[in-house]
């Protein structure tokens, strides 16, 4: 091996949007461009004597810009990675890892929900001690870095063979290949009545988890079926391949709809779930029964208490702001805190670490809690199993009591996909131009009561984060948040947030679509989707 000094120049557009830098597969595998990016890296977080994870979600070009980046981490003098085996980790199980082995952060290789391919993405991020994504300012510090660098570091000639568990050595940097689900699995047994939901599969209870060709296959299996006694073929999907088997590994209605068709046909299991390109996300279907993901956030911060890890209450809530309002009505009734927050799991970090909520969730499919730092889809699973064994009652059952409890926040989200960047723009430009003169406007005989452009100050840190999406506030509490979205990597894709709060007792049991209509309706109307962008109609519907 030779420890190698490369000259490069600074590449247009390296910057790390809620998940990190997300490009086209094509583009990361061109020349300099994933080296730029990791250099910028290590030159912002320092490497010298550093121990770090690393892992991905296993889609194509996982394996070889892995070997890269350790590589890159021995010529910067990075004294040991913890790689898990054949590159592979899910995101929640590498933030597990950092935190378990109290290393200085991880890179992690993934473009979490986006498909996978040669002419897909690929996309890298930067976690912290805490096992968070890096909050903006250090992802910023990494954009500034990329607009001036000059060389990057490497060593050539070597690659670590990421197939053998073990301690292997790159120069004098330690390489710790481990197992990716061992140490996760483990977490999960330590936080859930394994017992109970294993009594309650014992019993006849029945599932299907499509794990959609991702990286939560071998996690899935491993705890569903061999820990918690799921029947074989519980698990769907249950194989990680590179293009995820041609699927878009997105756990929604739309992209998941033969898991959707299974659980309202005549031999519907009991419950189903999914889970994405990563691991981060989940949705959660009963039988014949659809949770939303502001819903189910609501429902597990009421009954977390039925869980072991847990069983002493929570401490408070947090959710995105265009995440519904139900989770804050759980949070007044338990006496906790409630936070909302901009959309990206970095911005739950301070307030997990201060301790100030124990739940947090977000609109785009991601629940978690401080048992680690990133959203956890399998977790999100977990709880839910977990209290389906302990309360004995179906997913409809449960839904109906909480609605009941609660009142029912109608909810939906409308993506419109691979807009031209510009024409999205020129919309949400005009949209916050148009805020100040709505408020008291009539429309769909409702009368707007608030609109702004959403801005959070974190309470921890007192950091400000400002024009994270429009939202337009009814009388009646009803919303419409629009907001352009971080994770895609070709044009923009609006994302329309659609709520309705109905208290009851009447009104609870409406097709969500149909109890929004006169909501989506004032929604095109207000910001001129069709006008600025041609569309009429959403691409995924949620």
């Amino acid at each position: 091996m030779s420890h190698q000094t490369i000259a490069t120049t600074p590449i247009a557009g390296q910057k790390p949007g809620t998940s990190g830098l997300r490009k086209k597969t094509r583009v990361f595998m061109g020349p300099h461009y994933l080296e730029n990016f990791v250099q910028a890296i290590f030159d912002v977080v320092g490497a010298a004597g550093k121990c770090f994870v690393l892992g991905g979600d296993g889609r194509f070009f996982n394996a070889e810009a892995a070997q890269v980046i350790l590589r890159m981490a021995a010529a910067n003098g990075v004294a040991r990675v913890i790689v898990g085996q054949g590159a592979v980790l899910s995101t929640p199980a590498a933030s597990h890892l950092i935190r378990l082995n109290q290393t200085d952060g991880g890179i992690i290789m993934s473009a979490s929900h986006n498909p996978g391919g040669l002419d897909e993405d690929f996309g890298v991020k930067f976690n912290m001690e805490n096992g968070g994504p890096a909050p903006e300012a250090v992802t910023e510090a990494m954009y500034k870095r990329t607009t001036e660098i000059e060389a990057y570091q490497i060593w050539q000639g070597q690659d670590v063979d990421l197939g053998r568990l073990g301690r292997q050595h790159l120069g004098a940097m330690i390489v710790d290949v481990v197992d990716p689900v061992t140490d996760y699995a483990a977490l999960m047994e330590s936080l859930f009545d394994f017992k109970a939901i294993a009594t309650m599969f014992a019993g006849g209870f029945s599932m299907r988890m499509d794990s959609m060709s991702a990286v939560t296959g071998p996690y899935a299996v491993e705890i569903l079926q061999n820990r918690l006694g799921a029947a074989a073929g519980t698990v769907i999907n249950a194989q990680a391949l590179p293009d995820f088997g041609g699927l878009h590994p997105d756990p929604n209605p739309t992209w998941a709809k033969a898991l959707m068709d299974e659980m309202f046909s005549q031999a519907a299991p009991d419950f189903g779930a999914a889970s994405d390109g990563d691991g981060d996300r989940n949705m959660v279907v009963g039988r014949g029964i659809y949770v939303s993901p502001s819903d189910s956030l609501a429902v597990l911060a009421a009954n977390a208490h039925l869980a072991p890890a847990y069983a002493g209450g929570i401490a408070g809530v947090a959710r995105s702001m265009p995440t519904s309002a139900a989770a804050d009505r759980v949070a007044r009734a338990l006496g906790v805190e409630s936070f909302e927050t901009p959309t990206g799991w970095k911005f739950f970090g301070n307030l997990l670490d201060a301790g100030r909520v124990t739940i947090c969730g977000e609109e785009s499919f991601g629940t978690g809690s401080d048992h680690v730092r990133e959203k956890d889809g399998l977790w999100a699973v977990l709880l839910w199993l977990n209290i389906l064994a302990v309360r004995k009652q179906s997913v409809a059952q449960i839904l109906a009591e909480h609605w009941a409890k609660f009142g029912r926040n109608y909810y939906s989200r409308h993506d419109f996909e691979a807009i031209a960047s510009d024409k999205a723009d020129a919309m949400m430009a005009a949209l916050r131009q148009s805020l100040p003169s709505l408020i008291g406007h009539q429309i769909e005989g409702m009368q707007i009561a608030a609109a702004d452009d959403f801005a959070y100050t974190d309470p921890v840190d007192g950091s400000i984060s400002r024009a994270q999406g429009v939202r337009i506030v009814f009388a009646d509490d009803s919303r419409i948040v629009l907001r352009l979205s971080g994770t895609g990597t070709q044009g923009a894709t609006l994302r329309l947030y659609l709520e309705r709060y109905v208290a009851g007792p009447e009104g609870l049991d409406l097709e969500p679509q149909q109890a929004l209509a006169a909501i989506i309706r004032a929604a095109h109307t207000l910001a001129g989707i069709e006008s600025f962008t041609g569309r009429q109609a959403p691409d995924v519907i949620t």
